[in-house]
């Protein structure tokens, strides 16, 4: 394929049996796009096994496929005109196959939907109309076909113009144009029709052709989303490397850009290329890395921008509309894993705002849950925020996709992000602290007793840095004077307590220490733990788990945060008695200790 010609990708869809594949067949065979002796090969094959010729047969090769009669997969095939190559994803229409439709559908810059005219509108034709809509395809034509079984009666072509036209404008879909054809007998695919003299319109090539591409993915504003985090330590060399797949826009050497949803602020240092000389650029598509002038701690799933640029929304609360295809359906309480750009987060069910059905344009209000093949406005909710765009501003992280027991189950695109100022996980912190027994000895007679406030510390930085030492310090001179003091490491928690808990995530672990927190200094004691890698949200989730107690968080090294600032910070690889000191002197300060207590 010529590189330098003009490039589009299209879907093409439509009920099953309705003609896609034949009509792809045709533009193939019409275009003379086909390998050479394909066309005599299958009509060869068609003779031999005593079966009439269908263009169809072009595409359908695997034998069971032919067998059904149905297309099962998104095949996709080439062809060509004279003013660009095309890309055709051939999507199958069965309703159990769906899900390739979307694989499909969500490449495409135009669409071809495809209507039998003589069995007319189905409920499949309005289902993939409103995928269409819901993946952001705004040219659709849609080709009205078999028009040589009516006769080619230009009453039914005008029939289901007036019909489906009125449906995909309730869509938010203005149809580019509607074109009769029989594509059978290639009539108006390539050349024009004399038996259809009413129609003035375009042929389908020419409809093609008069398709726009869309705006270059360069041109928009710069993502990145970071695939992995690359550290090379052999001969002192620590530099970090962001490793990644540019999405759109693109970057310069000296820029300075923001990771989201972090906040953490840097300067590019250089850009890396496998096996190929670097140079102070990358764009859109590019497989690259990049280094950065301060060595910030940043975790696959992160989104890089530009700092001067258009930003992405950051929220764990996000309005969608999710096109459900898993077996089991989309229920609230459940966890899933919704895959956006390169993160991977658990979110839940929150609200199911509304459920289309698309065959009847009637919208459901009362329902609970979102049952397969069900188009659905919800509003999801993750255990921590995310980076992401509307899908009216960038197409690329607007999408993203449900996995449900590791299968693809749902895939949506998003329409709002929605404040936190209510949250599944705020809600049930209310609740616990509802039940919540508070028992006979209160707090003051306890602080009284015990000469100390109750706090949880939290002693955070890379790995390796001295942070256990400083810890271990720390609670050993607390205890000396006669404070409550004790230091559980993280570690104790994920492998000690609870032998389920090794498998489980970073934000759950996360979230079972501020619950063992709160009942820790619930009894007046000083907590102690050391964590790493953590950042702003994982802060904020310690302190609201741990309330009414307050927390004091501790830094050793880089912090790592973005727009929080910790209590005390402490340089890398200090000494465990000038730690403890810095944190000690902190603790009396905030009136934690008495300013007399002899440590």
């Amino acid at each position: 394929m010529d590189t330098h010609k003009e490039q589009m990708t299209i879907v093409i869809v439509g009920h099953v049996d309705h003609g896609k594949s034949t009509v792809i067949g045709r533009l193939l065979a019409d275009t003379g796009s086909l390998p050479q002796g394909k066309l005599e090969q299958v009509k060869a094959d068609c003779l031999r096994t005593a079966r009439p010729f269908e263009y169809a047969f072009l595409l359908d090769a695997l034998k069971d496929e032919q067998a059904q009669g149905i297309t099962i997969d998104a095949a996709r095939c080439f062809f060509k005109t004279k003013r660009r190559h095309y890309m055709v994803f051939d999507a199958p229409g069965h309703i159990e196959f769906l899900k390739n439709m979307v694989t499909g559908a969500a490449h495409a810059e135009a669409a071809l939907l495809v209507i039998d005219a003589k069995e007319g509108i189905r409920e499949n034709s309005k289902r993939h109309g409103y995928l269409l809509s819901m993946l952001g395809v705004k040219q659709v034509t849609v080709i009205v076909n078999k028009m040589d079984l009516v006769n080619y009666d230009e009453g039914v072509f005008e029939a289901i113009k007036k019909e489906y036209g009125a449906f995909l404008r309730a869509q938010g879909v203005l149809p580019t144009s509607f074109v009769p054809i029989a594509a059978l007998h290639g009539l108006n695919i390539a050349t024009r029709a004399p038996e259809m003299p009413w129609y003035k319109g375009l042929t389908v090539l020419e409809q093609l052709d008069a398709f726009q591409n869309k705006r270059s993915t360069v041109d928009m504003p710069f993502r990145f989303p970071v695939q992995d985090i690359y550290k090379f330590t052999a001969e002192g060399d620590e530099r970090r490397i962001a490793a990644g797949t540019v999405d759109s826009g693109s970057i310069s050497v000296g820029e300075d850009v923001i990771f989201l949803p972090s906040y953490k602020k840097t300067r590019i240092a250089t850009v890396e290329r496998f096996s190929a000389s670097g140079n102070s650029l990358a764009g859109a598509g590019e497989a690259v890395g990049f280094t950065f002038d301060t060595q910030i701690y940043v975790k696959p799933g992160e989104i890089m921008v530009r700092a001067a640029g258009l930003q992405p929304k950051v929220s764990a609360r996000l309005r969608a509309n999710v096109f459900w295809m898993g077996h089991a359906p989309l229920v609230k309480g459940k966890s899933y894993k919704l895959k956006l750009a390169a993160a991977r987060v658990q979110v839940r069910l929150v609200e199911v705002v509304r459920v289309l059905d698309a065959a009847q344009l009637e919208s459901t209000q009362s329902k609970k849950e979102v049952e397969r093949h069900d188009v659905a406005e919800v509003i999801l909710e993750a255990v921590k925020p995310l980076a992401f765009d509307l899908i009216t501003d960038n197409e690329g992280t607007g999408r993203f996709v449900l996995i449900d027991n590791y299968e693809i189950a749902g895939g949506g695109i998003v329409l709002e992000a929605l404040g936190d100022d209510k949250s599944l996980f705020k809600d049930s912190i209310r609740d616990r602290e509802s039940f919540w027994y508070h028992g006979s000895v209160d707090a003051k007679v306890r602080a009284g007793v015990y000469g100390h406030l109750p706090k949880f510390i939290v002693i955070c930085g890379g790995v390796g840095i001295g942070k256990r030492h400083i810890a271990d310090e720390l609670e050993k001179r607390l205890f000396a004077a006669g404070c409550r003091a004790y230091y559980l490491g993280i570690s104790n928690l994920v492998r000690g307590l609870d032998l389920d808990a090794r498998s489980l995530d970073a934000e759950e672990h996360v979230r079972r220490l501020g619950e063992l927190a709160r009942i820790i200094t619930d009894a007046g004691l000083i907590f102690i733990t050391t964590i790493s890698d953590v950042d702003d949200h994982d802060i904020e989730k310690l302190r609201l788990l741990n309330q009414p107690a307050e927390i004091v968080v501790v830094s050793v090294g880089d912090h790592g945060f973005g727009k929080f600032l910790p209590d005390v910070a402490i340089l890398a690889n200090t000494d465990a008695a000038t730690g403890a000191n810095r944190i000690i002197a902190a603790l009396k300060g905030m009136s934690i200790l008495q300013a007399d207590y002899s440590i």
